[in-house]
C-alpha cells in the first residue's frame, strides 16, 4: 500500500499542472505565502534595479509576486522550468542550488520555499554558502519551510508530512542551525497555510 501511494506521488509530483493543483488545495492557494511575500520582500519592487532571486522556484507558481524584469527562478528540475517558461514573463533557469551559476554578490533579496527539507544537512549547508556568495551585504532572506505540525488537531497536516517528497523535515532549532554565520536571523515565526505548517525565517546577510 505504502508503494503504491509513492509511486502515485512520484506521478504527481512530475506533472506540473497535477503537482500545482495539489499544492493549490492543500496550501489554499498560497495565501499565506503571499502574504508574507508581500511583507517581507515585495516593498523592495519598487527600487527598479533590486534583483530578487527565488532559489527552488518549482514551477513558477509565486513569480507574479515579483516584476518580472528584476526576478530569476532557480530550479533543479527541468520539467517545472518549462512549465515556468510557458506560463509566466519572468527569467527561469535549470540549476542546483548548491552550484548556482552566478556571480559574487549579483541578487538584493531571495526567497527560499520548501526546499531545505529536500536536503540533508551538508548540501543545504553548501546551498546557503551559495546563496550568501550571490547575495549583496546586507541582503534579506525569506525562509519558509515545513516543520512538524504542532497542532495534533491538524490530523490532515501530519498525513501531508508523511506524505511529502522531502525527506527531511526539521524542527525549528534544526533550521536556524542550518544558516550559519553567513546570516543573521532578524525575525522567526510560524505559519499555517491550508493545512501546511512552515518555520518562517527573516534573514539578513552579513556584510
Amino acid at each position: 500500500m505504502a508503494d503504491s501511494i509513492e509511486h502515485m506521488l512520484d506521478r504527481v509530483s512530475a506533472s506540473p499542472v497535477l503537482w500545482n493543483g495539489l499544492r493549490r488545495l492543500a496550501e489554499n492557494n498560497f495565501a499565506g505565502e503571499k502574504a508574507l511575500i508581500e511583507q517581507v520582500l515585495a516593498p523592495f519592487a519598487q527600487e527598479s534595479t533590486h534583483r530578487f532571486l527565488d532559489l527552488g522556484c518549482g514551477t513558477g507558481e509565486l513569480s507574479p509576486c515579483f516584476p518580472a524584469r528584476q526576478y530569476v527562478g532557480v530550479d533543479i528540475a527541468p520539467g517545472y522550468i518549462r512549465f515556468a517558461h510557458q506560463h509566466y514573463p519572468a527569467h527561469f533557469a535549470v540549476m542546483s542550488g548548491t552550484n548556482l551559476a552566478f556571480p559574487a554578490h549579483c541578487f538584493d533579496s531571495a526567497l527560499i520555499l520548501g526546499v531545505l527539507h529536500h536536503l540533508n544537512d551538508d548540501l543545504a549547508w553548501t546551498m546557503m554558502h551559495e546563496l550568501e556568495r550571490v547575495l549583496r551585504p546586507d541582503a534579506l532572506v525569506l525562509v519558509m519551510e515545513d516543520i512538524p505540525p504542532p497542532d495534533r488537531r491538524n490530523p490532515a497536516g501530519h498525513v501531508l508530512h508523511w506524505l511529502d517528497r522531502g525527506g527531511f523535515i526539521r524542527s525549528d532549532a534544526e533550521y536556524v542551525d542550518l544558516f550559519g554565520a553567513g546570516f543573521t536571523l532578524v525575525q522567526r515565526s510560524t505559519m499555517r497555510s491550508g493545512i501546511c505548517d512552515y518555520g518562517v525565517y527573516v534573514l539578513r546577510r552579513c556584510n
